[in-house]
């Protein structure tokens, strides 16, 4: 790798996801196709998805054979890292961010974290199913009906595509 080409590459996707063979295998051949082919170095990743942790896995299996990339752990919370939180978050990633679009963002963190992976990536891999919902929360504010939450997964896909970012989305190969 060129280090002064090295671009990088975000992961979202919903909290639950059918794992599988064949989704494992084609989410390594589109990170490995962005190592080898596209110089891809920095892997960002969010927190609380299946998806996230399955790019985790193979982005750890791929350092082992391309130990140059970064695998970098990007929080909505807990500002400032210290002592024992730091070193466990060291022990399995080789950075770790808070954007700072995070702080007082409250509820909402989760959503300005992954706009700032977007932003921060040449390349976003998602898995993003259109019909997904996420849970009905178990109240709604006026306590007369259940609500249903925007799926953070389908606004970061949109804000993908209004920033022209390269999007790829591994939902169709389940």
């Amino acid at each position: 790798m060129n280090a002064s080409l090295i671009k990088s590459c975000s992961f979202v996707g919903h909290r639950t996801i059918e794992v599988t063979d064949n989704l494992i295998n084609k989410v390594r051949q589109i990170i490995e196709k962005l190592i080898v082919e596209d110089n891809v170095g920095i892997f960002l990743f969010g927190s609380k998805s299946q998806f996230n942790d399955l790019c985790y896995n193979v982005v750890t299996e791929l350092k082992e054979k391309y130990p140059d990339i970064k695998r970098v752990d990007v929080r909505n919370n807990y500002e400032f890292l210290n002592g024992v939180y730091l070193e466990l978050t060291l022990k399995h990633f080789d950075d770790s961010i808070y954007p700072k679009e995070c702080s007082g963002a409250a509820k909402v963190s989760y959503i300005k974290r992954n706009w700032a992976m977007i932003d921060a990536s040449d390349y976003c891999v998602f898995y993003y199913d259109e019909q997904y919902l996420p849970p009905k929360r178990k109240q709604s504010k006026d306590d007369i009906s259940l609500s249903q939450p925007k799926s953070g997964t389908a606004l970061a896909f949109k804000y993908a595509k209004q920033k022209k970012k390269k999007v790829f989305n591994v939902f169709d190969v389940v």
